[in-house]
């Protein structure tokens, strides 16, 4: 087993998550669009813009090979991120949402294909940044990670429009289960004794980290510190829809309080 634990596989789960997003999309009125969501700037229609475009660049360079223009001299993943996000989504608010839901359903089915012709035990395309910057990820948590980035964009378009979320177990389980693998990541400036753990707890889900062989990972250990929270908290946690104040807010600690400061900074998005 690797730093980042049990291996997940979501590949089933993206036609359904995609049939959930573009249910709620087909059902929009005309206002329901232009509705600001919790992203910085972008409405409704940004938001489905950017999972076209997340798409679009994912089948562009992961499948074609065709990695654009890249970076600009000095930036950093996160500022290259924002930046052609925020020129696609600039460039889409010329596209009807018809277009939009079109090219969504096109691209959709060959991702899809995509994805179930991964090796899931191979290396992965893209690493995972919010889980290791040292150690290379594995295909398993890129596919599972592109999977939370669709399910969380779709419910800031579900909260934006006041329509119940995709949150039943085989939707929103995987989420909680991916997102989880950022503890050893958030907990990485703290050592501790050989087999110190933090246990982390979600809606009765558990995991774990361990500082084994000079590093946090994912693994079973001697707990020494613990933290509880509920789905709703975790996810937007993870995501940056609330604050990490917030987030420590809502969540029951107990134990080492550096750990579980550490522990509550979890993120599981390139920010």
């Amino acid at each position: 087993m690797t730093i980042f634990g049990d291996p997940i596989d979501v590949r089933r789960l993206f036609p359904a998550e995609r049939r959930a997003l573009l249910e709620v999309l087909d059902g929009l009125s005309p206002d329901d669009w232009t509705r600001p969501t919790v992203c910085p700037g972008w409405d409704v229609h940004d938001v489905a813009a950017h999972l076209l475009h997340d798409y679009a660049r994912r089948l562009s360079g992961s499948r074609d090979g065709h990695r654009g223009d890249g970076f600009r001299d000095g930036e950093t993943l996160p500022v290259f991120l924002a930046r052609v996000n925020d020129e696609f989504v600039r460039a889409a608010r010329a596209f009807s949402p018809a277009v939009l839901l079109d090219q969504i359903r096109h691209l959709g089915v060959q991702l899809d294909a995509y994805w179930g012709a991964t090796d899931l035990d191979g290396p992965a395309d893209l690493d995972v940044s919010w889980a290791a910057t040292d150690v290379p990820s594995p295909a398993w948590l890129d596919v599972a990670r592109e999977y939370t980035e669709c399910w969380v964009h779709q419910q800031q378009i579900r909260d934006a429009v006041s329509r119940p979320g995709a949150l039943g177990d085989d939707l929103a389980g995987p989420v909680a289960d991916t997102f989880a693998r950022a503890l050893p990541f958030a907990l990485r400036g703290l050592a501790r004794d050989e087999g110190t753990s933090v246990v982390l707890k979600v809606d009765g889900r558990e995991w774990s980290a361990v500082w084994r062989a000079g590093r946090w990972r994912m693994g079973a250990g001697d707990p020494a510190a613990e933290v509880a929270m509920d789905f709703d908290t975790f996810w937007r946690l993870g995501g940056r829809g609330i604050t990490v104040e917030e987030g420590r807010r809502r969540a029951v600690v107990s134990g080492d309080p550096e750990l579980t400061r550490a522990a509550t900074t979890l993120l599981a998005v390139v920010a």
